[in-house]
């Protein structure tokens, strides 16, 4: 549906695992990040998302580390990867 296709991954036990799709598709509901800069932003699955060509990387990676934080699915200790396929 969208141009760019990302993989989104955190640290856990030494590891890199995929995002849960629960925790993207909670990111991606703009009535919980009123921020319409990632409006086109579409999980597909475990650690994937496709993203629209105007969805600033750098930014989407800040905005879903804080927020996965804040709703404690990462810990604070942990970060996020964002990578285009």
């Amino acid at each position: 549906m969208f141009a760019r296709k990302i993989r989104v991954e955190y640290g856990e036990n030494g590891a890199r695992v995929p995002c849960p799709l629960k925790w993207l598709d909670n990111f991606s509901m703009r009535n919980f990040t009123n921020a319409s800069v990632f409006d086109d932003t579409l999980p597909i699955a475990d650690g994937q998302m496709e993203i629209g060509s105007n969805v600033p990387l750098d930014q989407l990676k800040d905005a879903m580390e804080d927020w996965f934080q804040r709703k404690g699915y990462l810990p604070k200790e942990s970060n996020l990867s964002l990578a285009e396929n």
